[in-house]
């Protein structure tokens, strides 16, 4: 399983995401403390997007298939660089899915970044049905021939014809779920000025406050305003609220 975080708030250097905390996303990648479903490590890619302060309309995305902690010049970069509306993600493979850049999270468009966290069962005869509903130019075009590729196509379908995030995710998430049974789909989508998640076979906390909010896999530290977001919920956030609604996916 893969490792995510999303912050919107106050502009951060990105290195307060990735190294400074005591289980930040790199300590994440190589002693993870949840990895249900599968996998010890995250060290098949990673991928950051951010929104630059500059222009907070269109974030930039880095890539790369090589773990994390492998990056010599992340650490710098991620020190002198800023934001405040970031997407992070390291990559556990699943076993025959391929391992190179573009299959990373984030996957974006336009404004839009998403990650995802979980397999699909059966993959792909299982959801053969829903991807057929897609334009066979998304299809074609998919980043990756893996289940987090086709999911982001999915999402991003519903968004282009006017749904908000989390009504996108809702929808994915209740038709992958009902054609591939067992699945994991822990999602997670900004376009920078609000999150929306969903928990679905895996752990999400989020951590809110001083207009900021943080929602990540696993609590980047020990600060007592982290909670846990129940099993199966759709978690819609911005800087000023979080709302989550419990239990929708049951």
């Amino acid at each position: 399983m893969c490792r995510h975080l999303a912050y919107l708030g106050p502009p951060v250097p990105l290195t307060r995401l990735l190294f400074d905390p005591p289980h930040g996303l790199e300590h994440q990648s190589w002693a993870p403390r949840d990895m249900r479903g599968g996998g010890t490590i995250n060290a098949d890619g990673f991928g950051l997007g951010w929104f630059p302060p500059a222009d907070p309309s269109r974030p930039v995305v880095h890539r790369s298939a090589r773990p994390l902690w492998s990056d010599l010049a992340l650490p710098a970069l991620a020190a002198a660089t800023a934001s405040g509306a970031v997407l992070a993600a390291v990559r556990s493979a699943t076993v025959g899915m391929p391992v190179t850049e573009s299959a990373a999270a984030p996957f974006h468009d336009g404004a839009w970044l998403f990650s995802h966290n979980g397999r699909v069962v059966g993959w792909p005869d299982s959801v053969a049905g829903v991807a057929a509903g897609l334009p066979v130019r998304d299809l074609i075009t998919l980043d990756a021939p893996t289940d987090s590729a086709l999911l982001w196509a999915l999402v991003r379908a519903r968004l282009r014809t006017g749904g908000t995030l989390g009504d996108a995710l809702s929808q994915v998430v209740t038709a992958v779920a009902a054609a591939a049974p067992g699945s994991r789909l822990n999602l997670l989508l900004t376009d920078g000025r609000s999150v929306a998640a969903v928990t679905y076979g895996h752990a999400l906390s989020v951590r809110a406050g001083g207009g900021a909010v943080l929602v990540a896999s696993e609590p980047l530290d020990d600060d007592p305003g982290w909670r846990a977001v129940p099993e199966h919920s759709l978690l819609v956030a911005d800087p000023s609220a979080v709302h989550i609604s419990e239990g929708i996916f049951s």
